[in-house]
């Protein structure tokens, strides 16, 4: 009996860490979040109202580029351009929205025949962003968040 209440208490002396629960501190398990989160994807992209019928996130994607590629379209259509040699170029659009759904230009690449022929290309641009209907900003995890777009659009003028 000596020996079986000596094993006990050894058992018992030793297993002690066996029971004591590993402390993960917060620190620990936000670095490991941040180790596995994609910072270059987000759960909604910026859309306009008129997207709010499209269900996947592709579709409503492609709902907003299309819809902001007609809007400058069109105004560009509007515009009288006057020009000394045909222009077919494609120029990017290179534009941020930001968490309020304010749309920035960072910048407009094209051709330089293109800048040449219509020196005022960019206004146009700059000036058919302001006239967007509302812009709903993406979002990341429920809370708004800034992105950066590239779109490229097709001027024509004969």
């Amino acid at each position: 009996m000596q020996k079986v209440f000596v094993f006990l208490l050894i058992i018992c002396a030793t297993s002690c860490d066996y029971f004591n629960a590993k402390k993960i501190s917060s620190e620990d398990i936000y670095n490991e979040e941040q180790k596995t989160f994609n910072w270059n994807a987000v759960d909604t992209y910026p859309t306009f109202s008129t997207c709010d019928t499209f269900e996947t996130k592709t579709e409503k994607k492609t709902c907003f580029e299309n819809t902001l590629s007609q809007h400058i379209t069109s105004r560009l259509q509007n515009e009288t351009i006057i020009v000394s040699q045909d222009i077919e170029d494609t120029l990017v659009l290179e534009f941020q929205i930001s968490e309020l759904g304010e749309i920035a230009i960072k910048n407009i690449d094209l051709k330089e025949t293109t800048e040449t022929e219509i020196p005022n290309i960019k206004n146009m641009i700059s000036e058919s962003l302001n006239t967007l209907p509302q812009i709903f900003p993406a979002i990341k995890r429920n809370q708004p968040v800034k992105t950066e777009f590239r779109l490229p659009i097709v001027i024509a003028v004969n």
